[in-house]
């Protein structure tokens, strides 16, 4: 396991959050959404974007971490966004979420650094600050086509909880399944 840690993003990890994002998407997602929409994703827009997640979360309890992996330099590796689970959550024509469900909104480590226990961290980090906030359970979407993140989860112990979704990227609908976890 690599030497690293976990801090909240702090407004000029935007960029890099941005970058790795663009280029996480790009490689790992090429087969799972359209090539024209990943080719067509700003990166500069996708930083002001997390900027002012960063800078303006909705709530308290919406934060955005930060991994590092430490060797002769520290790299930003991996990056978290969650908060109080909203209607972003919801599968089509589901009633709300209680007010104690927590939900990622990303949750990613560049896959030239995965395998080193940043995304551990990041997961350790996130689930200790909902139960700071005293939220009970969490939820997540993935995307069909992306096993390694269900597996990931799935080690932690979250499970499918039946929910589904297709979302509608360039005309191009991208199924998920939610998967939720007790803290």
């Amino acid at each position: 396991m690599a030497t690293g840690f976990v801090r909240p993003a702090r407004p000029e990890d935007a960029g890099e959050i941005a970058r790795m994002q663009l280029s996480t998407w790009r490689t790992a997602y090429r087969k799972v959404l359209p090539a024209r929409a990943l080719d067509r994703l700003d990166e500069a827009w996708i930083a002001d974007q997390w900027r002012n997640a960063i800078e303006e979360p909705p709530t308290a309890r919406h934060r955005v971490l930060v991994a590092f992996e430490q060797a002769e330099s520290t790299y930003l590796v991996g990056f978290a966004a969650s908060g109080p689970a909203d209607e972003q959550a919801l599968a089509p024509d589901e009633p709300p979420l209680g007010a104690d469900v927590a939900a990622f909104t990303d949750l990613l480590v560049e896959p030239r650094w995965g395998r080193r226990g940043h995304g551990s961290r990041l997961l350790a980090a996130s689930v200790d600050l909902w139960r700071e906030d005293s939220l009970a359970t969490a939820v997540a979407w993935v995307y069909d086509g992306d096993p390694a993140t269900r597996k990931f989860l799935g080690s932690a112990g979250w499970e499918p909880d039946g929910a589904t979704r297709a979302l509608d990227v360039d005309d191009q609908l991208i199924p998920q399944h939610r998967l939720h976890t007790s803290l």
